[in-house]
């Protein structure tokens, strides 16, 4: 006959610290996994806009960035914002130069499609429309969740290129021309992947769809 053994208090213990330890391990892995965990992903159509004309939905991977365009203070910008939203030729375009906690940027129409990534050159594409000149006169401030349009060091080279900020930039009023804020889901936009050792992102994120509210 065989005698069962009772486990010790110790024991028991011991095997009671290894089960949690389990299951903290998958459940902090899970979470590291799964980036946009804890991040809310906000339904236009359950917001009562104020402006819904110019109200564009920018859709990442981890929900829903809700942005207010001001075509009062750059009317030019927001025309060709809104016509590249409306022609969907944003989509599935990387965020492919991401700074920590400070700045995204997108919009390489050219070289920064999925699919067709040119590494050597994004970042340098076109749209095809031409540029437009800057509307740097306006009082505007660029705090966070500004969005603005990207050009090269000289004015007046504005394109399809934008870049949303992550903290307050003062410097940026009048030096570069806004096209807007986001008013909901900026935490998504934090999640967006970036490298500790460079700007500009390999395999970056996309943005999935990007769209103009009343087009709903």
């Amino acid at each position: 006959m065989i005698k069962k053994i009772k486990a010790s208090t110790s024991e028991k213990v011991i095997f009671a610290f290894i089960i949690i330890l389990a299951i903290f391990s998958f459940g902090f892995f899970f979470s590291i996994k799964n980036k946009c965990l804890f991040i809310k992903n906000f339904d236009p159509q359950e917001i009562t806009f104020k402006d819904p004309d110019n109200i564009a939905i920018l859709n990442v991977e981890c929900g829903n960035v809700i942005m207010e365009l001001y075509p009062d203070i750059s009317p030019n910008a927001v025309k060709r914002f809104k016509y590249l939203i409306n022609s969907k030729a944003y989509d599935d375009v990387a965020f492919h130069r991401v700074i920590k906690d400070t700045l995204i940027q997108a919009g390489d129409l050219e070289f920064g499609k999925k699919g067709s990534l040119n590494y050597a050159k994004i970042g340098t594409g076109k749209s095809g429309l031409g540029t437009i000149n800057s509307e740097i006169d306006n009082p505007f401030n660029f705090d966070k969740g500004s969005v603005g349009l990207v050009r090269t060091k000289k004015y007046n080279t504005e394109d399809s290129q934008f870049f949303i900020i992550l903290k307050d930039e003062p410097l940026y009023e009048t030096e570069y021309t806004p096209v807007g804020k986001v008013i909901y889901g900026l935490k998504a936009l934090e999640k967006i992947k970036y490298l500790d050792k460079s700007q500009y992102v390999l395999r970056p994120d996309f943005i999935n769809s990007f769209y103009m509210l009343i087009d709903q």
